[in-house]
Order: C-alpha cells, then sequence, then structure tokens
C-alpha cells in the first residue's frame, strides 16, 4: 500500500525557509528518519526558482547546496564551471 506523502527509504528530502537562510534535512535511512538541520551566518542558500518543484540532485550538487554553495554549476567530475 502506498501512502500519498510518504516519505520513500534512502531518500532526502530539503526544506529551506522564505529566506533561504536555513535548511532543515529530512534523511530516510530505511530504518528511521534523521531530521538535521542548517543556518548560514551570512548569504543564503541557492534554491530553486519554483518553491514546487521537485529535483534529484548528484551526491555532488547535495553537498554543495549544503555548504551554500552555486550547487548548479557542479559538473559531472564534482568541480564547479562556468555557465
Amino acid at each position: 500500500m502506498r501512502v500519498f506523502g510518504a516519505a520513500r527509504p534512502h531518500h532526502t528530502y530539503l526544506f529551506a525557509n522564505r529566506r533561504a537562510s536555513r535548511m532543515k534535512v529530512l534523511v530516510h535511512d530505511g530504518i528511521g528518519i534523521w531530521l538535521s538541520a542548517r543556518r548560514l551566518p551570512q548569504g543564503k542558500f541557492v534554491c530553486p526558482k519554483d518553491r514546487r518543484t521537485t529535483l534529484s540532485l548528484t551526491p555532488s550538487q547535495f553537498v554543495a547546496l549544503v555548504l551554500g554553495l552555486p550547487w548548479q554549476r557542479i559538473g559531472e567530475a564534482g568541480v564547479i564551471c562556468m555557465l
């Protein structure tokens, strides 16, 4: 049975506040759900323009996003490239 909105095992869900200065990360590890929070003392997280958008990120993009780096510029080799 599939429940609408249920967290899927081995998936990560990110939520940012309106100012994009704080982020909450929910991780379903297959057994339970972990919650982590991160706040940037300066600057903002780079979030998609459309807040209703669901994205799939590579591991390198995820790390860059959580660190507050421009994750959209991460290439296949895990390096930041010019757009």
